[in-house]
């Protein structure tokens, strides 16, 4: 009898519009049901979503992080290259200024030993230069070949402590000689007498004195001058106008044109 009964509802459900309120009423009461059980699907699939999403951003941020290392250091080669460029015009401006024959080296190396202030150039006997050779930058000089071999030289920086130049003042001609302090950015003017005509700003030409040097290359400005009257001698400090530790290219004044 409840086979018959269910079988009729059925076909009274399926041939009627009586049983849709209660349809309608069983839909809504089930949608909750059915939403929850779906939950572990749905969060699984967006579990799955945010993965990937966080593994495409690392990839991503890793991507960018190399490419903005790599214009980095673009950036810093073209810098370079522009530095060496301004280095090479200014040095051969200077060169068009100098009355003997100069060549263009690049500097190749350094002494290790911190007592001493020598640089390698990569010019030598095959190219011209001999020991004593007078080796500047674009703002002055820098030293003097001390040994040359057939493609490289060493050269003794005006700097070291071991270093002596003969100079003049270009106001006036006072002449005297310029040592090596050890320190790149100084010099001394060594037996100068208190009441010689010196004072801060004054620079200092080569003399051409000795023949070791040319005449009338830049050596440094006079930055203090101290004046004691217990002493014969005035201390005079000078800063030199080469750049010492920062010229990659040099010029090595080779002969008279």
């Amino acid at each position: 009898m409840l086979g018959l009964a269910a079988a009729a509802l059925i076909v009274i459900s399926i041939y009627t519009d009586w049983l849709d309120p209660v349809r309608e009423r069983v839909a809504s009461l089930a949608a909750p049901f059915y939403w929850i059980t779906d939950t572990p699907s749905r969060v699984g699939d967006w579990a799955g979503e945010q993965l990937r999403t966080r593994e495409e951003l690392l990839e991503e941020n890793g991507r960018l992080k190399r490419q903005v290392l790599l214009l980095e250091q673009q950036a810093q080669q073209l810098a370079s290259v522009k530095a060496e460029n301004t280095q090479l015009k200014e040095l051969m401006n200077s060169a068009e200024s100098v009355d003997e024959r100069v060549l263009v080296a690049q500097v190749i190396g350094v002494s290790p030993d911190p007592l001493e202030h020598v640089l390698i150039i990569d010019k030598g006997r095959n190219d011209g230069v001999r020991q004593g050779t007078a080796i500047m930058d674009a703002s002055g000089l820098l030293g003097q070949v001390i040994e040359a071999g057939g493609s490289s030289s060493r050269v003794l920086l005006i700097t070291d402590a071991n270093h002596a130049l003969p100079v003049q003042v270009l106001r006036n001609s006072v002449r005297a000689v310029a040592e090596g302090t050890g320190d790149l950015y100084r010099l001394k003017l060594r037996h100068l007498a208190n009441t010689s005509d010196i004072r801060e700003g004054d620079l200092l030409l080569s003399s051409g004195l000795g023949g070791r040097f040319p005449a009338g290359y830049p050596v440094g400005e006079v930055i203090a001058v101290q004046r004691d009257p217990g002493r014969a001698f005035a201390e005079v400090d000078v800063q030199p106008r080469g750049r010492m530790n920062r010229s990659r290219f040099v010029l090595a004044v080779i002969g008279q044109e």
